[in-house]
């Protein structure tokens, strides 16, 4: 999926299960020791799949921590992104002197949970949801609207080291499997971004890459 929304030279890498995680470095094992058998699992998958990503990259795999703000720390001169959802796992990465940021966000592809919708989007977006499901009432597309404030956030955060809530971007879904992202903060220094979509079985992925 990722690989028809990233260009090269991203190293996308995917899986839709969890027969192959990743050999866990002490101080990732140390992260999970008291996590649940699924935890466990999707850690160390999504791990694998970075892993292999480095490996594309020609860069020696690490340990992959989480930050301040639970965002994954890459090795020096990588960006990237990681996600999880039900029946699916992925890490897209890519060297900073090809991409400045990269977001990257999966969901099962189902309605959102009741209260979601409300939660998470401003008015103008709600404005627009009637028009979408007229346009195509098989898309999910309050789920679709979480999984890109997601991708915005992931890609936003690299950047700034700044908080971005759900109410701070305004997303304009399109049914050609684009979206765009205009950041509403009055002192932004990045006024958006553009990304895809797409939908495939039960699983729908958002993502977006800036170019260096």
């Amino acid at each position: 999926m990722l690989e028809q929304l990233l260009p090269p030279p991203i190293a996308a890498v995917e899986r839709y299960d969890d027969a192959q995680p990743a050999d866990l470095f002490p101080e990732e094992e140390a992260l999970i020791t008291n996590a649940v058998a699924k935890r466990r699992s999707e850690f160390g998958t999504a791990r694998a799949c970075a892993r292999d990503a480095m490996r594309r990259l020609g860069v020696e795999p690490v340990a992959i921590l989480p930050g301040p703000k639970r965002e994954p720390q890459w090795p020096p001169g990588v960006v990237g992104s990681l996600t999880h959802c039900t029946g699916y796992r992925a890490a897209a990465l890519a060297l900073d002197t090809d991409y400045r940021t990269i977001g990257i966000d999966a969901e099962p592809h189902a309605p959102a949970p009741d209260g979601v919708l409300g939660a998470i989007a401003i008015q103008a977006e709600l404005d627009r949801m009637p028009g979408l499901r007229a346009e195509d009432h098989k898309i999910c597309w309050d789920r679709l609207l979480f999984s890109a404030k997601e991708s915005t956030y992931k890609a936003w955060f690299p950047l700034t080291r700044r908080w971005l809530g759900f109410e701070d971007a305004d997303i304009t879904l399109s049914a050609d499997g684009t979206f765009h992202s205009r950041v509403l903060l009055p002192d932004t220094p990045i006024a958006g971004f553009r990304g895809r979509w797409l939908v495939q079985g039960d699983v729908l992925v958002t993502a977006i890459a800036v170019p260096a």
